[in-house]
C-alpha cells in the first residue's frame, strides 16, 4: 500500500473531509426510513439514484475545493485503474441497496486515491455515528480510538467474509464466490455473505473479524476498506498474493496472522 512519493496530509484535509462526509451522512439518515422503499426494480433503482443525487450535492464540492487539482471519478461502480494524479472515489451511499430496504449496513465514503493507491479515507456510518479514518503511514481511527487487526493465527477459528460487488457480475463471477465460500466454510469458522465490502472491511480493520475477499475490481467498495485494513496492520493483496492496487482483478484483506492461509484456499479459485 506505500506510494512512489510519500504522502503528506495537512491535518486540515483529514478534518475538512471528515466535516464534509459527516454532513453528507446527515442528508442520508434524513432519507433513512425503517420498512423498504420500492416493489419493482424501476422503483428500487429510482430510490437508489435518489439517494446518490442527495447526497452528491453537498459532498462533491467540498471535496474537490478541500484538494485543488484533484478529480473525481464519476462512476461509483467503476474498476479498473485510474489515469495518474490524484482522484476522489466516493461512495454518497455505500450499501445503498440495504438503505431502501430499511436495513441499517450503510454508509457515506470518501477516499483520495493518488496514483492508484489510496491515500486518505473516511467512512462514516450515520446510525451509529461512528467515522472512520486513515492516511497513508499515519494509521486508522475509529473516532479517537486506533484500530488493529485480529491478532488470530488459525484460519480455522476465522470470521471471514466476502460478497458481491454489483447486481449482474456475471456467472462466472457468482461461481467463483459459491465455490469461495464453501471452500472457507470447510477451512474457516464461520463466513458472512453480504454487501456491501466497506461494511465488512470496517471489522477486518477492528479486528472483530479475521478476513474479507471479493471477485471484483469495483473501486469503490474497496479503497477505503484498503487503507484502514493496512493501516490497522493488515496485509492487503491480489488473489495472487500481489500487492493491491486499483487495477487489481480481484481483492484479499486479513489479518497477517491468516492472509497466507486464506490464499492458499481462495487462490485456486481465482
Amino acid at each position: 500500500m506505500s506510494t512512489a512519493m510519500p504522502f503528506v496530509a495537512d491535518p486540515a484535509l483529514l478534518s475538512g473531509v471528515t466535516a464534509a462526509v459527516r454532513k453528507a451522512g446527515d442528508t442520508l439518515r434524513e432519507r433513512y426510513t425503517t420498512h423498504a422503499r420500492g416493489v419493482s426494480l424501476d422503483e428500487i433503482v429510482g430510490e437508489i439514484h435518489a439517494n446518490d443525487d442527495a447526497v452528491l450535492a453537498v459532498l462533491r464540492e467540498p471535496l474537490l475545493k478541500a484538494r485543488p487539482g484533484s478529480q473525481w471519478a464519476e462512476d461509483e461502480l467503476a474498476g479498473g485503474a485510474l489515469p495518474p494524479g490524484e482522484w476522489w472515489v466516493a461512495d454518497p451511499a455505500e450499501g445503498n441497496i440495504n438503505h431502501v430496504h430499511g436495513m441499517g449496513e450503510w454508509a457515506v465514503t470518501a477516499t483520495l486515491v493518488r496514483d492508484n493507491q489510496p491515500v486518505l479515507t473516511v467512512v462514516h456510518v450515520p446510525l451509529t455515528g461512528d467515522t472512520y479514518t486513515a492516511v497513508a503511514g499515519g494509521g486508522a481511527y475509529l473516532d479517537d480510538r486506533p484500530l488493529r487487526v485480529s491478532a488470530k493465527t488459525d484460519l480455522g477459528a476465522t470470521l471471514a467474509g466476502t460478497g458481491q460487488a454489483r447486481p449482474g457480475e456475471g456467472e462466472d463471477t457468482f461461481r467463483r464466490i459459491g465455490e469461495s465460500v464453501s471452500a472457507m466454510l470447510t477451512s474457516g469458522l464461520v463466513v458472512r455473505v453480504s454487501v456491501p465490502a466497506t461494511m465488512q472491511l470496517i471489522h477486518v480493520a477492528a479486528g472483530r473479524t479475521d478476513a474479507f475477499w471479493q471477485f471484483s475490481d469495483v473501486r469503490s467498495g474497496l479503497v477505503a476498506g484498503a487503507l484502514l485494513v493496512a493501516e490497522a496492520g493488515g496485509v492487503v493483496t491480489d488473489l495472487a498474493g500481489e500487492p493491491w492496487r486499483t487495477g487489481s482483478r480481484d481483492f484479499l484483506a486479513a489479518a497477517p496472522g491468516v492472509h497466507a492461509a486464506a490464499l492458499a484456499v481462495l487462490s485456486p479459485i481465482a
